[in-house]
């Protein structure tokens, strides 16, 4: 590759760390090492992960030189320490995290330069991309506000009347599924493959905030036969009556955000939902959650990419109103908030671990769903239509909300 992709590279990285950075900064030392929640690990720890894996790949594995601190493997090893039982170890403080962080990546800038870039170059900044929206879920979670300079970027106005339940029909016919070759992607998007699916319907737009909240004050939490047999245990169990976040106040219904604590705006896309959650509003609507492949499908099937709209790179601190995308596109789709889908994760036919098997095969077929389109805190390197996230159905500290489809 030539000095100039190698000069991007180093530029992205550094860009990156400095989001890393100010992530924190507004924060006490105890703030970033605490483990808020069993569901999220302290801040600090996911610094010197990113730090570790950062090591790993580009020190190690791509310039084949020792571990800066191979004593530290085994701690920030995602797989290997499993978030319940990280605020409990003897992790790294931040000035110690901070410190690990610099030194790693002095080392691998020293390798990019003798060795030139790759494609695990992309994977080590989008691993660090992902782990910004993995601290911003934290940082939600444990209510703490952060302004770290992301000010908002200029919005078209929300589509007149957007509800999410505004439909569009989707033709019949064969498509290709999976990442294509000319760009790196992750193993459980390949290989691609073409898939043959049935005329359908889907939801212009995520459903709004309005639409959710109609669904709440009309007994969505009470109507027995909207809910799965699994959902309703849930929802009992934790005595679940709204979307994770929410409050009931004199003043109406208000919401915790990473901005602080502001009124329900209705164009906004509804997040922080459940699987169980989303399944069950499509069941009100006489819907359904749309398929991975549809999805997909729905999402290229103009046979050309879309542009990120702008809700992508965090230009902002939460959600902004659905429907706001590039005017002429039919379907926004990446960026309002990470969508449910039917599908159990399970790799497609002809998968093959690559790196490594701990970033997707062992989650197949373990009751986690897909779930696509990236949220307000997905930045643009990452939310593309092929790539994959999921989670266990019972989860809310993503930034998950919900899209409709319909048989046609």
């Amino acid at each position: 590759m030539s000095v100039s992709v190698a000069t991007e590279i180093a530029d992205a990285l550094a860009e990156a760390r400095q989001r890393t950075l100010a992530m924190v900064e507004p924060f006490s030392d105890e703030q970033v090492e605490t483990a808020h929640s069993a569901l999220m690990s302290p801040l600090a720890w996911d610094l010197a992960h990113i730090a570790a894996y950062e090591d790993l790949w580009l020190v190690h594995r791509h310039g084949g030189e020792p571990l800066l601190h191979p004593e530290l493997a085994a701690m920030y090893d995602a797989f290997e320490t499993p978030r319940a039982v990280r605020g409990d170890l003897p992790i790294l403080n931040r000035a110690e995290a901070v410190d690990y962080l610099a030194g790693v990546r002095a080392r691998a800038l020293a390798i990019l330069e003798r060795e030139g870039p790759g494609d695990v170059h992309e994977m080590v900044l989008q691993h660090e991309h992902q782990h910004n929206e993995t601290m911003l879920q934290a940082i939600e979670l444990a209510q703490l506000s952060i302004a770290p300079g992301l000010a908002p970027a200029p919005r078209r106005a929300a589509s007149p009347g957007a509800t999410g339940l505004e439909r569009v029909d989707i033709p019949g016919g064969p498509f290709m599924m999976g990442a294509p070759d000319d760009r790196f992607s992750y193993d459980n998007e390949r290989p691609r493959h073409g898939r043959d699916l049935p005329a359908f319907r889907i939801g212009r737009t995520a459903i709004t905030n309005a639409t959710f909240l109609r669904f709440v004050e009309g007994g969505g939490y009470q109507r027995r036969e909207w809910w799965s047999d699994e959902g309703w245990s849930w929802k009992e169990d934790y005595d679940i009556t709204h979307p994770q976040g929410w409050a009931a106040g004199p003043d109406g219904w208000r919401q915790w955000r990473i901005d602080g604590d502001t009124p329900l705006h209705p164009d906004e896309p509804v997040v922080h939902l459940s699987w169980f959650e989303a399944d069950a509003l499509a069941r009100a609507h006489g819907a359904r959650l749309p398929t991975e492949a549809e999805w997909e499908k729905a999402t290229t099937w103009t046979q050309r990419r879309f542009s990120p709209t702008p809700n992508l790179d965090q230009t902002g601190l939460g959600p902004h109103p659905v429907g706001d995308g590039p005017a002429g596109v039919p379907l926004g789709m990446l960026g309002d908030t990470w969508e449910w889908t039917a599908t159990e994760f399970d790799g497609y036919r002809g998968f093959t671990a690559h790196p490594y098997r701990e970033y997707s095969e062992v989650f197949f077929r373990e009751g986690y769903y897909v779930l696509r389109g990236g949220s307000w805190a997905t930045r643009a390197r990452v939310a593309n239509e092929t790539f994959r996230n999921w989670d266990l159905p019972q989860r809310r500290q993503i930034f998950s909300g919900v899209r409709l489809a319909w048989d046609a």
